[in-house]
């Protein structure tokens, strides 16, 4: 009888979901390809994303959804408003010493406040549940709005890479920006956000 009671997974264990005032940001699954393709088919979007092409298809998002689905490590959020998809948020560990946060919304979602939303509740659970020292960001040059998305949540510049962005075709300059434990710490009570366990 023991043996018929399904024991969840790893991944289903450290599964959850964030909320704040506004949003709700879970894990993607492949029921979400045709929002997330929706959503970031758009050059405005890719032209400000290292690694998203243009144009962005389905078969984009499936192979994001199970690159994530895959890797019991990954932090990466699926942002909704009012139950509607909206855009992506995350922290990329790629270079464990290093981790980046990274986000996009749909253009039609752009200067309501969300980006800042989703990343200070990423940034929340990426303090409270990894020891790291420090996360780190980007912003294209020419992209302002990012930029004041980074420093709203206490980011502080540090200086300017030149990075390649895949829509683009070559590379860009880029403002890297990095937030500390310690800086964090001190904003920490900006916003009510909750996790729920799954």
């Amino acid at each position: 009888m023991l043996q018929d009671v399904p024991t969840p997974t790893l991944r289903e264990a450290r599964a959850c979901v964030l909320e704040t005032e506004r949003l709700m940001l879970r894990r993607p699954t492949l029921a979400d390809v045709k929002a997330i393709a929706h959503l970031a088919d758009d050059r405005r979007i890719a032209e400000n994303s290292r690694r998203m092409p243009h144009p962005y298809s389905q078969e984009h998002a499936i192979e994001f959804v199970r690159a994530i689905a895959e890797n019991t490590r990954e932090t990466v959020f699926l942002i909704e408003n009012n139950f509607v998809p909206i855009g992506m948020v995350g922290v990329d560990w790629r270079q464990p010493d290093a981790p980046e946060l990274g986000y996009w919304l749909g253009v039609e979602h752009w200067g309501q406040g969300f980006a800042t939303e989703a990343a200070r509740a990423v940034i929340d659970f990426t303090f409270e549940e990894f020891d790291v020292e420090h996360l780190i960001s980007g912003a294209r040059v020419a992209n302002p709005a990012s930029r004041n998305i980074l420093e709203k949540c206490g980011f502080q510049w540090s200086r300017v890479e030149l990075h390649r962005f895949e829509a683009l075709g070559s590379s860009t300059p880029v403002d890297c920006f990095r937030l500390s434990r310690g800086v964090w710490s001190s904003l920490k009570n900006w916003s009510n956000s909750t996790r729920h366990e799954r």
